[in-house]
């Protein structure tokens, strides 16, 4: 272990009479400072004098010397005055010295007993804060501090029940480190931790624990011993230590020896529970899980539980409980050879069950809150016990179903000398979590005490109105305060784990009760207080209630049938489930799972929920999940459409639904398949056509697996290969839907469609082409076999060149259309330019002919041959020819609404309109024009004119 030394403290104001101010006339600082350091030299140089006063060397050397007896007198008295003048503490330069003196010291006492008395005081000064000249000594003598700690344990082979007592005071002081009276000047005490911290780095916890087995027999040096290992334990490198020399078996088969104290059992089992705490668990427990140790602690156990009556008896009981239940974790301990196992489950089961045991004859459990404790510890070594199958055979026997049943009704208001309120709902909780544990080994047991129908009973006053406000104070009353909702969560739990083995008598148990109906009220109480407010227990609540729905629905169709109608109501909201909620940590993705489990279970197989599944547009909620694409959505989902169409009815809607931005569920399903093939690495070039004619559909895991026979009944890798994905389902499904006339789809899709489409037979040619290697491995095959073979490759190979030829000519009808589009497109823009050429080019004919009297008489003249062009060469006999010009008129543009009608003349028809050129008895419509033009001078304001008719 690396030691850091502590930083340095702020040093606090000198207490010598020598270093403080005198009083009198105040004299200049440079002065006083000067003196004030000369004294302090000064008292150092005397405390040095004073401690070198002392020769450990001579004191070594003249115990070294035994040739005279008569030495053994200046030997005491030299020890005396060693003892005399460290007082106050070793200093870490002298301490290698001090123990190689204790040594000494220890060896004479074996042969002259006055020897010990000396050995003991210096071994108490070692209880004292060394002394370190300078900040830097306690890194400097690190490794001899060390191990000269380390020699304070082995001074423990010293037959003198004193000398081992002093040395285990020594280590206790390490921890109530006290100061000296008088503090050396120069000098000041190592760091509180320094001692513990050389203790941990020379190892002294070990030599301790070896050290019991010298003090086996006398007490109270075996007390001493403990307490010192109790401090020691706190540390966990002493703990590591310790468990090198086996402390946590020693420690317990010392716990049933004789002690009137009790400290035996005290510091032991505090010991043991340092060990637990700071070092490996597991390397205690083994330790532990020997015959004679938990002999021992039964026997202690025991011993506790009948004669002990103290407050701090029953602390200890339940803390060796806490150990025992640790142990009847490893199997390998011996907890049912022993006795101590049905000890236990007789003590948990007694009070309920009421029949007579010679194991607990004349016991009585007071309702302190202790043995409520151990009452808790008893159910939890249950649910320990529980999980070896020897100890099935024990919890039929002592009555365990029966007295975990019986906490199993609705909570009653407790008597005065009872449990109270809060202590018996959670003793109810703890049986009732503990059943969920024992209820599926014990089933013959739970059918016999009508479990299903007290559980049933049990949620029926659940939901019910009676009212109860649970304390929810436990760790199994989570969120069950001021409601019912613990209880519930544990009784469906214990219905989970026993319809979870699928056994047909309690599943048909079940439902004879009406378990499906009443679940399901259940199921729609948990989802309206859902509404309200979310938590974790109720969505949990709901998973369960889920599952044991299709457990009981599962390969049943009379069973289906009940839940049809009422039971797709509630679980289309599940699955409309918002994805965002997904991962909120609550539980709603356990929650989803089981739904759709639900759905698989309880709707698919029976036509009347199919049905109305399909009315209530769940297809189209499930397309709406798998759009999400989640990866551990997208399995279970896609096994649900591809049993659902089974039903005619479920294409037609699978083909309507749409997505966002209009996607069609065709276009979703070979995304998908894209998807799914990314991620198994199947070779594809840029637009998605086939790169590997003879394996078009291996994954690069696929490709990397060597040839290995296997018999006839292993599956290989092309076959597991096909439930470790999904393109099977995906494959599937478009076979449900048809290859053909599928909408939505472009040219990439097309591509990938191609291959979806012969999916089946590249891997028939994957199974092949194993075949053939595996056939090489083991033996040749015959010339007919192997062309056969040879075919059957080639044959493979050439779908995939088709398929790939095909995806080709996809693509370049792709690109010839989008040509075709983009020609199109461009034809189309041009005739838009030309026609603004046209109109641009008309307009400035226009402007010419309003701006250039020349340019208008030009286009006048055009005009009029174009209208004389356009007349009918044969003139009509006899026919009146009426003129279109207009006289004086000076614009080209066409006559304004305005027109001027003559009538026929009266040689040819007659009437009142005989008379001739009614025009001119009025001014011309043509004049005011002419006029308005020239007062407006803008083209805008030109007005049509009006056409006489002749």
């Amino acid at each position: 272990m690396s030691w850091l030394p502590e930083p340095p403290a702020s040093r606090a104001p000198s207490r010598s009479p020598a270093l403080s101010p005198a009083p009198g006339p105040s004299r200049c600082g440079g002065e006083r400072r000067r003196n004030a350091l000369d004294a302090g030299a000064g008292l150092g140089t005397v405390q040095d004098r004073q401690l070198r006063s002392v020769d450990l060397n001579h004191v070594i050397r003249l115990l070294e010397d035994s040739d005279s007896k008569d030495l053994e007198t200046e030997q005491l008295k030299t020890l005396k005055k060693v003892v005399k003048h460290f007082e106050n503490g070793f200093p870490l330069r002298d301490l290698a010295q001090v123990i190689e003196i204790l040594n000494l010291c220890a060896e004479k006492t074996t042969e002259q007993e006055a020897f010990t008395e000396p050995l003991c005081e210096l071994i108490k000064l070692c209880g004292l804060p060394f002394q370190k000249k300078k900040l830097s000594d306690e890194v400097s003598y690190s490794v001899a501090v060390s191990k000269s700690i380390a020699q304070l344990g082995y001074l423990m082979r010293v037959p003198s029940s004193q000398v081992r007592i002093q040395i285990c005071k020594c280590v206790v002081s390490f921890y109530n480190m006290e100061l000296p009276r008088k503090l050396l000047s120069g000098y000041q005490p190592t760091s509180a931790n320094y001692k513990i911290q050389m203790a941990e780095l020379g190892g002294l916890a070990e030599t301790l624990v070896l050290s019991l087995a010298l003090v086996e027999n006398q007490l109270t040096e075996k007390l001493w011993v403990l307490k010192a290992l109790q401090h020691l334990s706190s540390s966990g490198v002493n703990c590591r230590l310790m468990m090198k020399a086996q402390a946590a078996s020693r420690l317990c088969l010392y716990l049933n020896g004789v002690d009137p104290s009790g400290q035996l059992v005290f510091r032991s089992s505090e010991i043991l529970w340092n060990l637990l705490e700071n070092t490996s668990k597991e390397e205690v427990i083994n330790q532990l899980s020997s015959l004679e140790c938990v002999h021992a602690l039964k026997e202690v156990f025991v011993d506790l539980l009948v004669h002990g009556f103290r407050h701090y008896d029953r602390q200890l009981r339940n803390d060796l409980l806490v150990i025992a239940t640790l142990l009847a974790e490893n199997p390998a301990a011996p907890m049912i050879e022993s006795g101590f196992a049905k000890l236990l489950i007789v003590l948990a089961t007694f009070t309920e069950v009421k029949i007579p045991n010679p194991l607990v004859k004349g016991l009585k459990l007071t309702y302190s809150s202790e043995d409520f404790e151990m009452k808790k510890l008893l159910f939890n070594v249950i649910g320990v016990l529980s999980k070896d199958p020897c100890a099935v055979q024990l919890l039929s026997e002592n009555d365990v179903m029966p007295a975990l049943l019986y906490y199993v009704k609705p909570n009653k208001k407790r008597g005065f000398h009872d449990w109270s309120a809060a202590q018996y709902e959670e003793l109810q909780l703890h049986a009732i979590a503990i059943l969920a544990s024992v209820a599926p080994l014990l089933v013959d047991k739970y059918l016999s005490c009508q479990a299903n129908t007290l559980l049933l009973m049990f949620l029926e006053w659940c939901i019910g109105q009676d009212p109860f406000f649970g304390e929810g104070n436990s760790f199994h009353g989570t969120g069950g305060r001021g409601n019912k909702l613990a209880q519930m969560r544990y009784s469906l739990r214990v219905l989970r784990s026993v319809v979870s083995l699928y056994d047909d008598a309690v599943n048909i148990n079940l439902c004879d009760q009406g378990a499906i109906s009443q679940l399901l009220d259940i199921l729609k109480y948990a989802a309206n207080k859902s509404k309200e407010k979310e938590d974790a227990i109720l969505l949990e609540i709901e998973a369960d209630i889920l599952f044991i729905l299709s457990a009981l629905c599962e390969n049943d169709l009379h069973r289906k049938e009940l839940f049809s109608y009422e039971g797709v109501d509630i679980l289309i909201p599940f699955i409309r489930m918002d994805p965002k909620k997904l991962h909120s940590g609550l539980g709603h993705n356990h929650l989803l799972f089981s739904a759709l489990d639900c759905l698989w279970s309880c709707v698919i197989g029976c036509y009347i929920a199919e049905d109305y599944f399909l009315e209530k547009h769940g297809i189209f909620l499930l397309l709406d999940l798998l759009a999400v694409k989640q990866k551990s959505l997208c399995n279970i989902i896609l096994g649900i459409l591809v049993e659902f169409c089974d039903n005619p009815k479920t294409t037609s809607h699978i083909s309507t639904w749409r997505g966002e931005k209009d996607q069609t569920a065709a276009n979703l399903l070979i995304q998908l398949w894209r998807q799914e093939e990314l991620e198994l690495g199947v070779k594809r070039d840029q637009y998605g056509r086939i790169v590997d004619m003879k394996r078009p559909v291996a994954s690069s895991f696929q490709k990397q697996q060597e040839v290995i026979p296997m018999p006839a009944n292993c599956p290989s890798f092309a076959i597991m290969e096909v439930s470790e994905n999904i393109r099977a389902k995906l494959y599937s499904l478009l076979c449900k839907l048809g290859f053909e006339n599928l909408p939505g789809l472009s040219a990439k899709d097309f591509v990938t469609l191609a291959i979806i489409r012969r999916y089946i037979d590249f891997k028939v040619g994957e199974v092949w082409s194993e075949l053939c290697a595996e056939l090489k491995e083991e033996f040749r095959p015959v010339e007919s076999d192997e062309e056969a073979l040879k075919v059957i490759s080639e044959i493979s190979e050439n779908t995939g060149r088709m398929i790939a030829a095909l995806q080709t000519e996809v693509l370049e009808s792709q690109h010839h259309q989008e040509i075709q589009e983009e020609e199109k497109t461009y034809a189309k823009i041009q005739a838009i330019h030309k026609q603004r050429e046209i109109v641009n080019k008309s307009w400035e004919n226009f402007l010419a002919r309003t701006s250039n009297y020349e340019a208008l008489k030009k286009a006048k003249r055009l005009q009029e041959e174009l209208i004389e062009a356009s007349r009918s060469k044969l003139k009509p006999q006899n026919g009146a020819v009426h003129s279109t010009d207009i006289k004086g008129l000076g614009t080209t543009i066409g006559s304004g609404r305005l027109v001027t009608v003559e009538s026929t003349p009266p040689q040819l028809i007659g009437g009142p309109l005989a008379v001739a050129d009614i025009a001119l008895r009025k001014p011309s419509v043509c004049e005011g024009a002419l006029k308005k033009i020239k007062r407006v001078k803008t083209l805008d304001s030109v007005k049509k004119d009006s056409l006489p008719v002749e």
